[in-house]
């Protein structure tokens, strides 16, 4: 499979990977269509693995690799990791502020951001799109610097980066469209809603992959970049949303003796 996706451009490379982790989130909200609610501990384990996910492919896919392409290019190996990692954590602190949105298990009442007169379907969506938007951009970033020629990155890397986002995606398709369902939306508005968050991702990924191929200096500082925004994520968004249904033990540890059978 990788020998396939090398053939193609890192742009089309960084496309379908996104394509791909946009379907596993549609898939995660197809879920809706034959029931409205899943065991909150199944949700909450999903969340932490998500986070789990995140935090692996930040530093093994982006943060390493941004350090061995500044040191390789001549640079403090330090220097564009940090810069990068601080400027993506800040720019999703100023899009979280900016954007109106709602965090998963909250009320209305609770909507960050803005006030505005959104729909809670519209708000919750645009919470979740905001966590997509760093991965998507991560993807990208990953595939674009395989274009550069260093040892440091690789295709096959990219493509693990691409299956465990697309992994984390599926529970997150879920807890969009379960939600809508349950507070009376139809099955075929939850599932668009659900899958609609995904979007973005492709988005990002071809912008990603293109800005770092025509602007080669700036790659390890974009592949820190991606790192910061995604860490931000985890931390504002993915971690609190796994401790809300009071099952904090196995969303952070997925002890398999506390799993639903």
């Amino acid at each position: 499979m990788i020998d396939y996706i090398a053939q193609f451009n890192p742009v089309v490379q960084a496309l379908l990977a996104t394509l791909f982790t946009w379907g596993l989130t549609a898939l995660g909200a197809g879920v809706v269509i034959f029931t409205k609610r899943v065991d909150p501990r199944l949700m909450d384990v999903s969340l932490g693995f998500a986070g789990g996910v995140m935090i692996a492919a930040s530093f093994w896919s982006l943060l390493a690799p941004a350090i061995s392409m500044a040191a390789e290019a001549g640079m403090t190996p330090w220097m564009p990791a940090a810069v990068g990692f601080v400027g993506g954590a800040l720019f999703m602190r100023l899009v979280d502020a900016l954007l109106p949105h709602l965090h998963l298990g909250l009320p209305t009442s609770a909507a960050e951001g803005p006030k505005t007169s959104w729909q809670r379907s519209t708000l919750l969506v645009l919470a979740i799109t905001l966590h997509n938007i760093p991965e998507g951009l991560a993807v990208g970033v990953a595939f674009g610097a395989v274009a550069s020629g260093l040892g440091s990155t690789t295709v096959g890397a990219a493509v693990a980066l691409g299956i465990g986002i697309g992994l984390q995606n599926f529970p997150e398709g879920m807890a969009v469209s379960l939600p809508l369902r349950r507070e009376g939306i139809s099955r075929s508005k939850a599932l668009w809603y659900g899958q609609l968050s995904g979007m973005v991702e492709p988005v990002a990924g071809v912008v990603g992959a293109a800005a770092v191929m025509f602007f080669y200096p700036i790659l390890p500082f974009a592949l820190a970049f991606a790192a910061g925004a995604m860490i931000f994520v985890v931390i504002e968004e993915v971690i609190p949303e796994s401790q809300r249904g009071n099952n904090g033990d196995i969303s952070s540890s997925e002890r398999s003796s506390d799993l639903p059978r």
